[in-house]
């Protein structure tokens, strides 16, 4: 049994101010990463390090991101949403004016740990916002839209941040990131009204949070979600990690060519939530997410076949991928809507566990595919190839457990505009 979502849907110019605000906090992630790639090279001259240890600064802020969402996220189950995730911001904008002042890769990695750590809130509580004011359809369809701001993070974040480098040094692109996160500290404050209220919060403390982590756990529809959308991002991740080796080294494409590629496929994916967000008017989040699954799975088995026939070039390994690509941009709202939709009486904390356990499982892929001592063609069509399968197989199983997920509207024109027709 669903609890009715009690925080009213913001109707008209509000609408939009809550999606800007709340796209934009959802962001920091992927915002404070990209912005800062072109500057890579350039830290690790100035600091003396070796481009090892600079790599290390992107994962130290991942992994602050994937772990920093289960403390915010219960907090924002504890105090409310406003509060953990202005302070969270705060700690960000904090933590990027401090990392100019960084003298060693040390000194850097450990900053921007805190850095992923405090900016995590903005990912948990972002869609525990979301799972307040809505579930099933409607939670998809916001879901879509928010994703229209932070997909576009990994095509603008490389370019703002090479024409940043054209003005400032390295240090100056972390005092952007730090000035960002105040305007969206102060957004918060200012335009995101409280949507959890007081009787629906949590006891604070240790013990609660961990009891209510058992209950996620023991939820066999939730983890089999959660667990749906990690092997998606096992697919994707190592996409992203054997992708400019494989265009490059294998396929002997040019840097800007595979800058090009790259852009194509954040478009396709960006432009697959949005048409994603136009189904959801026809079609349940179920059904989406199901043909989602299987789209990614045809990408990831086209993908390996081409690999295993080789000589076919590299038009034939970048259709499939933009497929799988663009398939993850429709898989990742549904898949959160649903999870989240089966305990809007804890948001925050399934956020946080959802959130945490994606990116961590996630961030796996970009191992796997650098298992046999180098990256490859095939070392990543096998990866994409088995994720995708054990994504679809996994659903298979979770499905039946979230046939009867539904959407509660606040407004008739959102019931008439959101109804899913089958």
């Amino acid at each position: 049994m669903h609890l009715r979502p009690r925080a009213p849907m913001p109707t008209g110019r509000a609408r939009l101010s809550f999606i800007a605000v709340l796209g934009g906090v959802s962001a920091v992630g992927p915002l404070a990463t990209d912005l800062y790639l072109p500057a890579m090279p350039d830290v690790a001259r100035d600091l003396g390090a070796s481009q090892q240890s600079i790599a290390l600064t992107i994962s130290a802020f991942l992994a602050g991101l994937a772990f920093g969402q289960l403390l915010s996220g219960h907090l924002s189950d504890t105090l409310g949403r406003r509060r953990p995730l202005i302070a969270g911001l705060l700690v960000f904008a904090a933590a990027s004016l401090a990392c100019p002042f960084a003298s060693s890769a040390g000194a850097l990695i450990t900053l921007r740990l805190a850095q992923g750590f405090s900016g995590a809130a903005g990912v948990a509580i972002a869609n525990a916002v979301v799972a307040d004011h809505a579930y099933g359809t409607d939670a998809a369809r916001l879901l879509s839209r928010l994703a229209l701001i932070t997909l576009l993070m990994p095509i603008l974040a490389p370019l703002a941040g090479a024409q940043l480098l054209r003005v400032v040094s390295w240090q100056g692109v972390f005092v952007v990131q730090g000035a960002l996160g105040l305007v969206l500290a102060t957004a918060v404050a200012f335009g995101l009204r409280e949507s959890l209220p007081p009787d629906r919060r949590v006891p604070f403390g240790l013990r609660s949070g961990v009891l209510l982590m058992k209950t996620l756990s023991r939820d066999g529809a939730f983890v089999g979600l959660t667990l749906t959308s990690a092997l998606t991002s096992v697919a994707f991740f190592g996409y992203l990690a054997a992708s400019s080796f494989v265009y490059q080294e294998v396929y002997g494409a040019s840097p800007a060519v595979f800058g090009a590629l790259f852009s194509v496929n954040a478009v396709g994916m960006l432009a697959a939530s949005q048409v994603n967000h136009r189904l959801l008017s026809r079609f349940a989040p179920q059904r989406l997410l199901t043909a989602g699954l299987l789209v990614a799975l045809v990408a990831g088995l086209a993908l390996l076949a081409v690999t295993l026939a080789s000589g076919l070039g590299l038009v034939a390994v970048a259709i499939p991928l933009l497929v799988l690509v663009a398939a993850v941009g429709s898989i990742g709202p549904n898949s959160t809507a649903l999870a989240l939709s089966l305990h809007p009486e804890a948001a925050g904390t399934a956020s946080a566990y959802y959130g945490t356990a994606r990116l961590a499982v996630g961030a796996s892929g970009s191992v796997l595919v650098g298992l046999g001592g180098s990256v490859s063609g095939l070392s990543m069509a096998v990866v994409v190839a088995v994720a995708t399968l054990a994504a679809a197989v996994t659903y298979a199983f979770v499905a039946p457990r979230v046939r009867r997920v539904s959407a509660t509207f606040d407004t008739p024109e959102e019931a008439t505009a959101d109804m899913p027709a089958g």
